[in-house]
């Protein structure tokens, strides 16, 4: 009974460690995600884009001039859709009130994929508090269906891909 009992916690260990199932709307099908072992994720490898639930890009300077920018890609009800929020002026920390440009947009297939493929080669990792480095960010946060709680901090793949996200992005919110 020992060993069954030892068994059966090392086998549930073992699942949570290295992967999970994400139920689908089918019940007769189960997609297993899981973790590479050095704990980074790929988006176009590990991370599908019908895995993709949301994402936010947001930067908060409190400089003499204070600027807030938030972008959040996320799907709701089976829509892809996209919001931004501009503040800018006043002083720090911003409310509402300094909004200067808000808005949400639907995003047709075409609109989703090329967001997808700016992430694309992007990574995901571990979340991690570092209270020491402060800057202004931008802050980049990808939730997926496999992340289980822990692996959603983003970083591009490079600097230009950064660029085609920013320039993306300022192309959606003037619509």
């Amino acid at each position: 009974m020992k060993k069954l009992f030892a068994m059966t916690l090392c086998l549930m260990m073992g699942v949570s460690l290295f992967g999970c199932k994400e139920e689908t709307d089918d019940p007769s099908v189960n997609k297993t995600y899981r973790i590479p072992k050095n704990g980074v994720c790929v988006v176009g490898t590990d991370i599908d884009a019908e895995d993709i639930t949301e994402f936010y890009y947001t930067v908060d300077a409190p400089l003499a001039v204070s600027f807030y920018q938030r972008y959040r890609f996320y799907t709701e009800d089976g829509k892809h859709l996209f919001f931004h929020e501009t503040r800018e002026g006043g002083s720090w920390p911003m409310d509402e009130s300094y909004t200067t440009k808000s808005g949400t947009v639907e995003l047709s297939e075409q609109d989703w994929n090329a967001f997808f493929e700016i992430l694309k080669n992007g990574t995901v990792r571990a979340r991690e508090e570092d209270l020491s480095t402060g800057g202004s960010g931008p802050w980049l946060y990808l939730y997926w269906k496999g992340d289980q709680g822990k692996y959603q901090e983003f970083t591009f793949a490079d600097y230009g891909s950064r660029l085609s996200f920013e320039a993306f992005c300022e192309t959606l919110a003037d619509r």
